[in-house]
């Protein structure tokens, strides 16, 4: 399987996905999502789910990756800028803004990718795509563990 994105060059999520972006929910968390596209998924692949996790953030977070993106049942293969805030045909788990270091932001505001604005060096990101067999019994606002389990 082979996940790119437009918004990654030579290995840099770019800017506009961050906090030197202009898109900013009323909390100042960067929402504009990155774009993904998803080629040679598996034969019988019926949905895709995603991890964005900074484990970086250990020293920042006292021992947590920060989460920045959770989303499951994605059954298509590509997903354009921004579509975290505006599609609907996929569910999207609580993201770390809504823990203690992310000042508690509401589980509502926190379903939906909140962008990278490391407070203390240049960061290293992760994006794991898993390609499934079925479709999750998952609702909006779900945790990792409900995703991994």
């Amino acid at each position: 399987m082979i996940v790119t994105s437009e918004g990654i060059v030579n290995g840099v999520i770019q800017d506009r996905f961050g906090g030197r972006g202009t898109q900013f929910n009323e909390n100042g968390v960067p929402t504009w999502s990155l774009p993904l596209k998803i080629e040679d998924a598996p034969e019988g692949t019926r949905s895709f789910a995603l991890v964005l996790e900074d484990k970086d953030a250990y020293p920042v977070t006292r021992g947590f990756t920060w989460i920045h993106w959770l989303a499951a049942n994605i059954t298509r293969s590509e997903l354009k800028e921004d579509e975290s805030q505006k599609a609907n045909d996929f569910v999207q788990g609580c993201n770390s803004w809504a823990s203690v270091q992310g000042n508690h932001q509401s589980r509502e505001l926190s379903s939906f990718y909140g962008g990278m604005m490391p407070p203390d060096r240049t960061h290293t990101y992760e994006l794991h795509v898993f390609a499934l067999d079925r479709l999750l019994d998952l609702k909006d606002g779900f945790y990792l563990n409900e995703l991994l389990c």
